[in-house]
């Protein structure tokens, strides 16, 4: 059996501390996926620790740096499944440097209020990251009518 590819994501939140905004990101490609929202991220590379692949993703895609908060729980060990081949595992990050900017992989960014989840979760968001964004407004005790 094949290895799954490791992905991380950063819920981007304003502050690690009672976070109330959650950064978002519109993908621009591919085809399939564009127009959908997600967790910026990306691929951990061969010998990289997860942590400074999602440092590294956010300063290449975003223009950020940023210090990282907890990790959100998955059901498996190797993170949420994205597909057959991938998973990723989310960790909450704060901006400590830089305006976030959408610079690779997606054409708009967008801060959304944590105190209004139906909001958060009628974007469009990619399928493989909308189980994650319930748990992660669970995470934050934000409740949410639809659920």
């Amino acid at each position: 059996m094949t290895e799954l590819i490791q992905v991380v994501g950063g819920a981007v939140v304003d502050r690690l501390a009672r976070p109330a905004l959650l950064l978002v990101a519109r993908r621009n490609a591919p085809e399939k996926l564009a127009g959908l929202w997600e967790f910026p991220g990306g691929k951990v590379e061969p010998g990289e620790e997860p942590e400074a692949a999602l440092r590294r993703e956010l300063l290449e895609e975003l223009g950020v740096v940023v210090r990282l908060g907890a990790e959100l729980p998955a059901d498996g060990p190797g993170g949420w499944p994205l597909n057959d081949r991938a998973a990723m595992r989310v960790w909450s990050a704060e901006v400590v440097s830089g305006e976030p900017s959408p610079l690779e992989d997606h054409d708009q960014l967008r801060w959304l209020p944590l105190n209004d989840p139906d909001a958060v979760l009628a974007l469009p968001w990619i399928p493989a990251d909308f189980p994650i964004v319930r748990a992660l407004l669970a995470a934050l005790a934000v409740p949410a009518a639809g659920r």
